[in-house]
């Protein structure tokens, strides 16, 4: 049975961050969740998260900032941003993809965490052909 992946949501709004998480533990994912990007950022930093769903407007260290503290420490982290606003050309964020609250739907949002963590593991075909390799040429 292949790892779990596990995955960082944060959200000040508690009912969204419970739909969420059901959501994604229902797939198979592992879900750590936070109201706080401070709380959120103390947990990635210890280490296993594969991937981060944040909400843009939160007290404290909102989204954007949130995200760019760990895409300092870990750049290929994929990052979502979720929004109540349109516009995300009115902020800067290092997210890998934006959504907007409302405008997206639950399958869209398992998509985008399924092709994010594909992209982020690599194409499943590189990661077998090494040990076929092995196998054709004789090594153990």
């Amino acid at each position: 049975m292949k790892p779990k992946r596990t995955i960082l949501c944060v959200d000040d709004n508690e009912q969204s961050l419970s739909h969420r998480k059901i959501m994604l533990e229902t797939r198979g994912y592992r879900v750590a969740t936070f109201s706080r990007g401070e709380d959120a950022l103390e947990r990635f930093l210890r280490g296993g998260v594969d991937l981060v769903i944040a909400d843009m407007a939160m007290p404290g260290l909102d989204g954007p900032q949130l995200i760019a503290k760990i895409k300092e420490s870990s750049p290929l982290t994929p990052a979502i941003l979720i929004s109540s606003k349109v516009r995300i050309y009115d902020h800067d964020s290092r997210a890998d993809v934006f959504l907007t609250k409302g405008m997206y739907s639950p399958a869209d949002l398992l998509e985008r965490v399924r092709v994010l963590l594909v992209r982020k593991r690599g194409p499943k075909r590189l990661q077998q052909r090494p040990q076929a390799l092995a196998r054709q040429v004789g090594a153990a």
